[in-house]
């Protein structure tokens, strides 16, 4: 349920909520709050919430350091992990400078952008989130650990699945919240397990991913138990993947679909840098199900972009080589303009690679451009780009890639 400004008011009242929590992330889309209480609300509507800003990386130094936190009343959510007596609720927020003007590091506001440019051109993109990760047992000291809480595969069950139970506390949360699964199971890796979500707007979506992060960190922690998104927890095992699916309308057509996952390759290797930013990243690629090279197909999971079995009314593409350490809101918003390049530009989509990669000889791989393979040279290229420039602010590519 979308709320308005007065009814948030009204349920904050009504409901006996105690602290409300604005919500917002840094530019690397780590999450960061600040609660108030229900007698600030009408303030944070009116006028906006000030913070320091020094305080979060890359937000500004000591000279300049206010900024102002506005809440969307569209995200109202109640916590319902948190005590029922002296309930609490979160809205995401969008940031301004004390004069009003929008903050060039509000990664939300960047994807709101996004949304509004492609309108602005007569289209409309939906998104839907795959993220994966790893369960890991605590030491007695309540430290994280290495070790796997469970040694299952791929979907298979309890009791060799101990995750099954945590997952279906997740999921039971997220439903709570508004928020609907679409399936879950074990993953490849010991201890790792996905979450799928239905489609939704580009901006419910990334919101919705920040708030699956939180719920899982937290339902984990309830059992005693840590929580790894991170690109490559175990060396030699499977990687976790933020598997992006797309699909545009109007006209959902299999030409505008080709269209559009051209534009996305097109810009792959210009945009990496952000949908992988971290150097462990690279060790997860060409391996394990995650793409090495620049290539599409039917179904096959060995490509960067596959388009999965589904009506032609319910196609979608599904972009493989992002992965949870990304920032959602960047991520989606980059996609959404290589996408609309695409469309625009009627752009020709090379041939689908109807082959299993992981398996191919050094000749027919040769035939493939690779995406990058370190952070580095994904920063190399993310700076030399006029395309990010175009898309991305400066200060946010400073701070991605140091240049």
């Amino acid at each position: 349920m979308k709320y308005s400004k007065e009814e948030v008011m009204q349920f904050v009242e009504e409901e006996d909520v105690k602290f409300i929590r604005l919500a917002f992330c840094d530019v690397f889309g780590k999450q960061k709050n600040i609660a108030i209480m229900p007698s600030e609300l009408a303030r944070a509507f009116e006028y906006g919430i000030a913070f320091d800003a020094s305080a979060i990386t890359g937000f500004g130094d000591e000279s300049r350091s206010d900024l102002l936190l506005h809440p969307d009343p569209e995200t109202l959510m109640l916590l319902p992990w948190r005590p029922e007596h002296g309930k609490v609720v979160r809205m995401f927020t969008y940031i301004t400078y004390p004069d009003g003007t929008p903050f060039e590091c509000d990664t939300r506001g960047i994807l709101k952008k996004a949304i509004e440019d492609a309108k602005k051109d007569g289209y409309s993109f939906s998104f839907g989130a795959e993220q994966e990760f790893y369960l890991f047992l605590l030491d007695e000291n309540g430290k994280p650990t290495k070790i796997p809480y469970d040694e299952a595969g791929y979907m298979d069950l309890a009791p060799d699945d101990r995750g099954e139970n945590i997952r279906r506390e997740i999921c039971l949360t997220l439903e709570q919240m508004g928020i609907k699964p679409e399936s879950s199971h074990h993953e490849e890796g010991p201890g790792q397990n996905e979450i799928d979500f239905r489609y939704s707007n580009p901006l419910s979506a990334a919101d919705n991913t920040l708030t699956f992060q939180t719920v899982v960190k937290t339902v984990a922690r309830r059992n005693g138990l840590f929580v790894d998104f991170s690109p490559k927890p175990l060396e030699h095992k499977p990687g976790n993947g933020f598997h992006i699916n797309v699909s545009v309308s109007p006209e959902n057509s299999i030409e505008n679909m080709h269209y559009m996952i051209a534009g996305v390759l097109n810009r792959i290797c210009e945009i990496t840098a952000f949908l992988n930013p971290t150097e462990n990243s690279y060790d997860r690629f060409g391996e394990n199900k995650a793409p090495a090279f620049v290539s599409w197909s039917r179904e096959n999971r060995s490509q960067l972009v596959r388009v999965p079995a589904s009506p032609e009314s319910a196609m979608r593409a599904e972009l493989r080589s992002p992965d949870p350490s990304a920032n959602p809101y960047i991520a989606f918003a980059l996609v959404i303009y290589a996408a609309l390049e695409g469309l625009k530009n009627k752009t020709e989509l090379m041939p689908p690679a109807d082959i299993n990669l992981f398996h191919a000889d050094e000749k027919t791989l040769n035939r493939f451009k690779m995406i990058p393979q370190t952070l580095n040279e994904a920063c190399t290229i993310a700076a030399n780009s006029d395309f990010v420039k175009e898309h991305i602010p400066k200060k946010v590519l400073q701070i991605y890639c140091n240049q």
